[in-house]
């Protein structure tokens, strides 16, 4: 079968809410990256066959196939056609798949994957809160989804609870995996581990160089402090993923593509997994998604060298690592998003950037991304570093 590679891979540093992105159109986040792979590869924008851009929440400034409209606010010539995905946390991820499919079923011999998400400008829900408060339809649940899955509605919330119930995870524990993303980040952010992965913005009270929601000062009682976010509730803002604002994309290309334009190669893709399963716990997903893609690949854990299982509830990545019986020492080394954040849409190459810089820095060959997304899918992306 023909091979997908990854020849650049970048993000912004993320924002947090009202921090230093506020400022920024999505539009604009987007192009801004669109512009760093074209100028980092030194490829003709011309022979881009299109750009695939993850966000999840489509409405107002995120609306109208927000995709294209990066295109159309970057320096891409207007003939770069673009596109829309979502796959709810995992839709930049998806988008990489996708582009990596075009390439290797040479349909395809250059695509942008990336995505996008400013939650402070568009916050998240509000393409069906404004809605719901127009007296606009029903919301997205039927009356037959509700009857056949005996709830009202489905809640990342009580999804991540019932896992931490499941697996025995307590507050105590949640709280120390919080703190120590934390730490990771802050010294990967010390020892410039994130400056290769970084684009950095310019704004008028200077350049946006370093992720903002990550707390250098973390402490375990500071964490601990933060009240539950249901009453009785083991889950609290600060043992959760951060809202966060920013972008982040990776320029895919086929074999023709990597000898006709004289590109050097990152990373190989691997294998490619989706699956699906239970839309009311809704994120434990990935770790059946995991097992699936090993097999596929013919490999086990203890081929691959690092590990990014995205952050959204510290439930989430404790559970994959004690089910899977995983190392810790190489789960998500630079922090997660408990520290970075998680700007929904653009999560998905936000991880793979940091994770395909981290694994070329360490010297470790195979690394495996998943993410937990709404409505109970998971994506599986194991990548060869070269």
């Amino acid at each position: 079968m023909a091979e997908a590679y990854i020849v650049e891979a970048i993000r912004t540093p993320g924002g947090r809410r009202k921090g230093a992105l506020a400022g920024w159109h999505p539009a604009d986040l987007g192009a801004e990256v669109l512009n760093a792979l074209v100028a980092r590869t030194g490829i003709d924008p011309e022979t881009i066959d299109d750009v695939i851009f993850g966000c999840v929440t489509k409405a107002g400034e995120q609306g109208f196939n927000i995709a294209r409209n990066c295109v159309l606010a970057s320096d891409l010539p207007t003939t770069v056609p673009a596109t829309t995905v979502d796959r709810q946390c995992g839709s930049s991820q998806q988008a990489l798949h996708f582009a990596a499919q075009a390439v290797m079923s040479g349909t395809q011999d250059m695509v942008i994957a990336g995505g996008v998400e400013s939650m402070t400008r568009v916050p998240m829900f509000a393409d069906m809160t404004v809605l719901a408060k127009a007296g606009m339809g029903e919301g997205p649940v039927s009356k037959r989804m509700s009857e056949r899955f005996g709830v009202e509605a489905f809640s990342q919330f009580v999804g991540a609870e019932m896992i931490a119930e499941r697996h025995s995870l307590g507050r105590d524990a949640l709280d120390a995996y919080a703190l120590e993303s934390h730490r990771r980040a802050a010294a990967a952010t010390d020892a410039g581990a994130f400056e290769r992965e970084l684009l950095v913005l310019g704004l008028e009270q200077g350049a946006h160089l370093r992720d903002e929601g990550i707390r250098f000062d973390a402490t375990l009682e500071g964490i601990a402090s933060v009240d539950p976010i249901q009453e009785g509730g083991v889950l609290s803002a600060a043992n959760a993923s951060q809202i966060c604002d920013g972008a982040s994309g990776v320029l895919v290309v086929g074999e023709r593509a990597l000898k006709a334009h004289g590109l050097t190669p990152l990373a190989r893709i691997v294998d490619m997994t989706v699956t699906a399963g239970d839309p009311v716990v809704m994120l434990e997903e990935p770790i059946r998604a995991t097992r699936r893609s090993l097999e596929k690949a013919g490999m086990s854990l203890e081929d691959i060298g690092l590990y990014e299982v995205n952050e959204a509830f510290a439930p989430i990545p404790l559970a994959w690592l004690g089910e899977l019986r995983a190392d810790p020492a190489k789960l998500n080394v630079n922090g997660g998003a408990i520290a970075l954040g998680h700007p929904l849409g653009a999560s998905g190459t936000r991880l793979m950037s940091t994770l395909i810089h981290a694994l070329r820095a360490r010297g470790e060959r195979f690394g495996l991304q998943t993410m937990c997304e709404g409505g109970g899918t998971a994506n599986v992306t194991i990548i060869e570093a070269l």
